[in-house]
């Protein structure tokens, strides 16, 4: 095959303007720079990563921080406000076992003085027989005037006089002796024996023998 030949024959196979690819190439794949740079890659988007770990537990706390300190402030009045009403009821239990304890104190006084001085009543009753059969003289007188101060100190009070209106919390009737038109109501005629208390608590009550008011 002569040159001509052969030039028409590669001009038929390959057409004017066709690119002709080298041997192991695809065709359409970016040629090379002239400088033999490689030709540049289209670049994927990029796309951040969600914070993760204590990086994210560090954005939710600044995100939430207003929101917990007000949460902090509530819970602390809350429990403040408890705290205060424990105080004032451990206060007022306090106060009343204080008040309990004097009243118990004072009654165990008062039972005391009562047992002590219940005995010399039974003296005292001997003391003003004596006194109504005949005046007191001598070292006896003295001696009982000293007794009855004594026992008047400790709060034994001597009450029944012949005229005071017959009560039955603090008179003993042993009996009716009649009627008196000068009475109104039911009247102590005779005091038999004399009644004592210790501030408002009956010793013994009067033994009295009454009268009763005319009928109209």
């Amino acid at each position: 095959m002569t040159e001509e030949e052969a030039f028409e024959t590669g001009a038929a196979r390959f057409p004017q303007g066709s690119a002709v690819t080298p041997e192991g190439e695809q065709p359409g794949a970016a040629a090379p720079s002239p400088e033999g740079d490689p030709a540049p890659v289209d670049e994927a988007p990029v796309v951040e990563e969600a914070p993760q770990g204590d990086e994210a537990d560090g954005v939710e706390e600044a995100v939430a921080e207003p929101g917990t300190e007000a949460d902090e402030l509530t819970v602390t009045r809350i429990a403040l406000e408890e705290r205060t009403l424990d105080l004032q009821r451990l206060q007022a239990e306090y106060l009343n076992y204080k008040r309990r304890v004097e009243r118990d104190r004072e009654l165990i006084k008062e039972n005391a003085t009562y047992s002590a001085l219940t005995p010399i009543i039974d003296v005292l009753d001997t003391i003003d027989r004596a006194r109504d059969h005949e005046p007191l003289d001598g070292g006896f007188k003295a001696v009982a005037e000293q007794l009855e101060r004594v026992v008047a100190g400790l709060g034994l009070v001597k009450f029944g006089e012949p005229g005071d209106a017959f009560d039955p919390t603090v008179h003993e009737a042993l009996s009716h002796i009649g009627v008196d038109p000068e009475v109104e109501v039911t009247t102590c005629k005779v005091i038999a024996k004399a009644g004592y208390k210790i501030g408002d608590r009956v010793v013994r009550a009067a033994q009295v023998l009454v009268v009763d008011p005319a009928d109209d």
